[in-house]
C-alpha cells in the first residue's frame, strides 16, 4: 500500500471507529434521563442531567493534562483505553448504582479530553496540507453517521412501550456495549503512516489556548459558548422532552429514537452543503452563521408551541399539560431536524479546535446542571438570548478579522 492509501485508510478506520463508539454513547446520552426515570430501582438517586454536565465539566478540565497523556502512552492507546471508559459508562447503565454512575461520569470526562486529542493528533500527522480537508470531511461524515443506527434501534426496540422496563433496559445497554467495544478495537487496525511526518499537532494545542487572550476569540467565545448550550439541548433534554409528551401517545418513548435520526439528518445535510459552499462562498462565515440562528429560532419558537412547559422535568410516566397548540409528532420530528441543521452551521465554522472544544464543555455542563430544575420556557429563553448575543459577536470578530486582512493587503502593495 502507497504511503497515500495507507494515511487514508487509517482516516477511514478512525471514523469507522468513533462512529460505532458514538453511535452507542450518543444514543446512551439521548435516552438516559428517560431510563433513569423507568428505574425500579428506590435505592439509585441519580440524574442524567448532572451525570452529563459532571462529563464536560471534568472534559473541560482535563484538556490542560491531555496532551502529555496522548504524548506519554501515543494516539492509539490513548484512544483504545479512552474508548473503554466510555465502554463502562454504556455498561454500568445494566446495573445501575448511584456511586459507580457517578464514578463513571468522572471517568468518561477524563477519557473524552484524552480520546479528542488523539483523535486530532492521529487526523493530522496522517494529513498534509492538499488532504487536510478531505480527511476531515470524511471523518466527520462517518462520526455523523452514529446519529442514525443506535437511535433507530431504540426507535425498533421500544417501539409501542409505554413503559421502559429493565429487560428493555438491560437489552439495550448490552447492545450499546457490544458497539462501543468493536469501536474501540478498530483503532488498533490504525498504522504509522510512512514516512511519519513531524508532530507540531501538540504543540499546536497549546498555540490555540493562548489565542483565548485574543479579542478575537473573547468575540467569539460568546458564539462558542451557545453551541454549548444548544449541543445540551438537542443531545439530552429535547429527546427526553419527546419521551415525555404522553400526548404522542404510546410510541412516545420510541419517538426519541427517531428524533435523533432526525437530528442526525439535519447535521449530514448541513454540513454537506456548507462544506462545499464554504470552497466557493464569496460572502464569508457570516450567513451561514445567521442562517443557523434563524433556523434555530424557528426550532425554539415550534417547541414552545408543541411541548407542555414541565416536559423536561416531569416524572417517568410523563406530563399530561397542554402545549399551546394540539401536540403534533411530525412538527417535534420536523423540530429536531432544524436543530441539527443549525448546528451544522455552527459547528463548521468552529475557530481553534482546542478552545472551541473546552468553552463549549463549560457551558454544555452549566445547560445540563440546570436542566434539572428549569422549565421548558425558560431553557427556550437562555438559548434564544445567547444566540443572539452569540451571533452578534460572531459578526463583530469576522469584520474585524477582515478589516486586518484588509489592511495587511494594503500594506503589501
Amino acid at each position: 500500500m502507497s504511503p497515500e492509501g495507507k494515511r487514508l485508510f487509517n482516516i477511514v478506520v478512525l471514523g469507522f471507529g468513533f462512529m460505532f463508539m458514538f453511535t452507542a454513547f450518543q444514543t446512551c446520552g439521548n435516552i438516559e434521563q428517560t431510563v433513569i426515570k423507568s428505574f425500579n430501582n428506590t435505592e439509585f438517586h441519580g440524574s442524567g442531567y448532572t451525570s452529563m454536565a459532571i462529563i464536560y465539566g471534568v472534559f473541560s478540565a482535563s484538556n490542560l493534562i491531555a496532551p502529555s497523556v496522548v504524548t506519554v502512552i501515543g494516539p492509539q492507546l490513548s484512544m483504545f483505553f479512552s474508548g473503554l471508559l466510555y465502554s463502562g459508562y454504556i455498561a454500568m447503565f445494566i446495573y445501575p448504582y448511584t456511586w459507580s454512575f457517578y464514578t463513571a461520569s468522572v471517568l468518561v470526562g477524563i477519557g473524552a479530553a484524552v480520546l479528542w486529542t488523539a483523535q486530532g493528533n492521529v487526523l493530522a500527522i496522517n494529513s498534509t496540507d492538499d488532504t487536510i480537508g478531505r480527511n476531515s470531511g470524511i471523518f466527520w461524515a462517518l462520526l455523523q453517521f452514529s446519529l442514525f443506527f443506535g437511535n433507530l434501534y431504540i426507535y425498533c426496540a421500544w417501539h409501542g412501550h409505554v413503559h421502559i422496563t429493565d429487560k428493555d433496559r438491560q437489552t439495550v445497554f448490552i447492545s450499546l456495549t457490544v458497539i462501543s467495544l468493536v469501536g474501540c478495537f478498530l483503532f488498533f487496525l490504525i498504522r504509522k503512516p510512512d514516512p511519519e511526518p513531524t508532530n507540531i499537532f501538540l504543540k499546536d494545542r497549546w498555540e490555540a489556548f493562548k489565542m483565548f487572550g485574543t479579542k478575537e476569540m473573547l468575540l467569539l467565545s460568546l458564539s462558542i459558548a451557545y453551541t454549548g448550550l444548544e449541543l445540551t439541548f438537542y443531545s439530552g433534554v429535547y429527546g427526553t422532552c419527546i419521551g415525555a409528551m404522553t400526548r404522542f401517545g404510546q410510541d412516545a418513548k420510541s419517538l426519541i429514537g427517531i428524533s435523533g435520526i432526525c437530528i442526525g439528518v439535519g447535521e449530514i445535510l448541513g454540513g454537506g452543503v456548507f462544506g462545499m459552499l464554504n470552497k466557493c462562498n464569496r460572502f464569508g462565515r457570516n450567513p451561514v452563521v445567521l442562517l443557523g440562528l434563524i433556523t434555530h429560532y424557528v426550532a425554539f419558537y415550534l417547541i414552545f408551541l408543541n411541548i407542555a412547559s414541565d416536559a423536561p422535568i416531569a416524572p417517568e410516566p410523563g406530563t399530561d399539560l397542554q402545549a399551546y397548540i394540539d401536540p403534533s409528532v411530525g412538527v417535534a420530528l420536523f423540530c429536531s431536524f432544524l436543530l441539527g441543521f443549525g448546528d451544522s452551521c455552527f459547528n463548521t465554522h468552529a475557530p481553534a479546535f482546542a478552545v472551541f472544544k473546552f468553552i463549549q464543555s463549560i457551558m454544555a455542563a452549566l445547560a445540563f446542571f440546570y436542566s434539572n430544575y428549569l422549565l421548558l420556557h425558560w431553557q427556550l429563553l437562555i438559548l434564544v438570548l445567547m444566540g443572539f448575543l452569540g451571533c452578534v459577536t460572531f459578526f463583530l470578530a469576522e469584520w474585524k478579522a477582515e478589516s486586518r486582512r484588509r489592511e495587511s493587503d494594503y500594506d503589501s502593495i
